[in-house]
């Protein structure tokens, strides 16, 4: 019987990775494929690779998690993908911002 707790945190974990590493690949252009820089009134006046390195912190930080959940799921109990999905749920919602300019504040080149 296979666990199918291990396999969705596996398979998000790498999803996470790789799209990690595409940012690290991607750089500054990087910035152009997070969500809601495409929105802002002037993003030439944001700092572009920060963006992108933060995107891809964010990134990795999601695979750990999730690949932390994915071992001990596989070897302990399929029970543990449950408080692995609660973590990285808040997480992950603890970076979403539903204002844009509020969201990428932080990246104004001053």
């Amino acid at each position: 019987m296979m666990n199918i707790e291990f396999m969705v945190c596996l398979v998000l974990a790498i999803l996470f990775l790789v799209i990690g590493i595409i940012f690290s690949f991607l750089k500054e252009e990087g910035a152009k494929y997070v969500s809601g820089f495409s929105t802002l009134n002037h993003p030439e006046n944001y700092d572009k690779a920060s963006i992108s390195l933060d995107m891809r912190n964010q990134c990795f930080t999601y695979a750990l998690i999730l690949f932390l959940g994915a071992i001990l799921s596989y070897f302990i109990s399929a029970i543990i993908a449950i408080p692995t999905y609660v973590i990285w749920g808040i997480v992950f919602f603890k970076s979403v911002h539903l204002d844009g300019e509020k969201a990428f504040e932080k990246y104004l080149i001053k």
